[in-house]
C-alpha cells in the first residue's frame, strides 16, 4: 500500500519575503506534498511590490493561477480564505502533517504565542501547536525587539521552529533564487520532505 503524502498548511503573511513562500509552494507540490494554502490581505500587497504578481483576493481564482502554474495534480492544492471556518485546517478533527507560516509577521508570531484565533491563519496554528504537529516560523524582521524575542522564545519552548530567513554563503551563491532556495530548503528539511536545491554541507554539488 503506498503511503499517504504529507499534508502541508503553508501561510503568506505580510512580512517582506514572499519569494521564499512562492518557491516553498512550488517545491512541496513537485515533492508530491498536497498543500493547503492560506493567505492574509497585507500578503496580497507584498505580492505585488516584490514580485510584481497581483494574488487574487479570491481563494478559488489563486488556487486556479498556482495549481496551472506549478502544474499541480488534481486536488493536491487547495486555497482558502482568510475568515473560512469551515476548511479543514480550523479544526483539529482534521489536521495537517505540519504548517509553515513563510513569510510571518511579527504580529502573526504574536498572535500565535499569545493563543489567538482570529483568522484562519491563526487559528491554523493554534491547531498545529495543540495537535503536536509541527510548526515553523519564518520570521522576516530586522533588528528583532525584546518583544520579538520573547515571543519566538515562548513559542520554541513548545516546540515551534524559528527559523529566520538567513541564507548562507559557503554554498557561492550567484542568484537572488539561490539565496531563496538556501532558506527554502532548510524549511523543507525541517519538514522531512525530499529535494535537491542545494549541496549538502561536506558534500560536492550535483552536476546538471
Amino acid at each position: 500500500m503506498s503511503q499517504k503524502p504529507p499534508t502541508i498548511t503553508v501561510a503568506f503573511t505580510g512580512a517582506s519575503g514572499m519569494p521564499y513562500g512562492l518557491r516553498l509552494v512550488e517545491c512541496l507540490l513537485a515533492a508530491g506534498c498536497r498543500v493547503w494554502l492560506l493567505y492574509s490581505q497585507v500578503a496580497q500587497v507584498v505580492a505585488r511590490q516584490e514580485l510584481d504578481w497581483a494574488l487574487p483576493g479570491r481563494a478559488a481564482e489563486v488556487e486556479a493561477e498556482l495549481a496551472a502554474r506549478f502544474a499541480s495534480a488534481p486536488d493536491q492544492l487547495r486555497v482558502f480564505g482568510r475568515e473560512e471556518w469551515f476548511a479543514p485546517p480550523a479544526s483539529g478533527s482534521n489536521p495537517p502533517d505540519a504548517m509553515v507560516v513563510c513569510p510571518c509577521t511579527m504580529g502573526t508570531l504574536a498572535a500565535i504565542a499569545a493563543g489567538m484565533s482570529q483568522n484562519l491563519i491563526e487559528r491554523a496554528a493554534d491547531v498545529v501547536i495543540k495537535e503536536g504537529r509541527k510548526l515553523v516560523l519564518v520570521p522576516r524582521e530586522t533588528p528583532f525587539s525584546a518583544i520579538h524575542l520573547e515571543n519566538m522564545l515562548k513559542l520554541a519552548r513548545l516546540g515551534v521552529c524559528i527559523l529566520p530567513p538567513s541564507p548562507g554563503f559557503y554554498h557561492h551563491p550567484r542568484t537572488v533564487e539561490d539565496l531563496v532556495d538556501f532558506v527554502v530548503a532548510r524549511v523543507l528539511d525541517q519538514l522531512g520532505v525530499a529535494h535537491q536545491l542545494m549541496a549538502r554541507w561536506g558534500e560536492a554539488p550535483s552536476e546538471g
